[in-house]
């Protein structure tokens, strides 16, 4: 199935379910700098986990994001998914994922079904993020904590899945050239770790 065939959350879980890794795959800011993958994949100690809600609209299939408040002590005033550290309390990091939507957006946790989760996500930052799939209620209410958000809005996920829109940067980091994705949609700048996650979801789930 091709992107532009997608057109319900039965669409996706379906390419999701068909979907095949092991459990010690890894995905990473190395993806475009293969020449620092051990030393991100050694570096990165911060255990975390992000929510990737996914909303059927009628309109087609959206997915959540946040913008981070400048407050932050990491990654802040960028576009992420709700998501954070993942506490000794939480049971698996699909709970904590959970949690930190709720947190971040108020997001009920029975307002969510998880689907399935993709391989740890490795950044130069030093975090080991578990990317969690769920389908959100539509109906769903959301409040903002502006003590961690600036605001939520929702990108449509054909457009996140479309290579077309997922273009190749670089910048001088500590003395080195790091290449990553950025993927721009209106006037939301997407990138780095998000961008990541997203192109690392496109290559498992159209891989199969």
């Amino acid at each position: 199935m091709s992107v532009t065939e997608l057109q319900s959350l039965a669409d996706i879980r379906a390419l999701v379910m068909a979907s095949q890794h092991e459990a010690s795959d890894t995905d990473g800011d190395f993806h475009l700098n293969p020449e620092l993958r051990e030393g991100i994949i050694g570096s990165a100690k911060r255990d975390a986990a992000v929510l990737i809600g996914l909303v059927e609209r009628s309109e087609g299939v959206q997915v959540i994001l946040t913008k981070r408040t400048e407050r932050l002590s990491s990654h802040s005033g960028q576009i992420a998914f709700p998501g954070g550290k993942i506490d000794r309390a939480d049971v698996s990091p699909e709970a904590a994922a959970l949690r930190e939507a709720w947190e971040e957006i108020g997001l009920e946790t029975d307002e969510v079904r998880v689907m399935g989760r993709l391989p740890d996500y490795h950044t130069g930052s030093g975090f080991r993020i578990a990317p969690v799939l769920g389908e959100v209620n539509p109906d769903a209410d959301f409040r903002i904590n502006p003590d961690e958000v600036d605001y939520m809005f929702e990108v449509p996920f054909n457009f996140l899945m479309n290579p077309k829109n997922h273009v190749k940067a670089s910048r001088v980091f500590r003395g080195a050239e790091r290449r990553y994705y950025e993927m721009p949609f209106g006037e939301h700048y997407i990138w780095g770790v998000t961008a990541g996650i997203i192109r690392a979801m496109h290559d498992r789930i159209f891989a199969s």
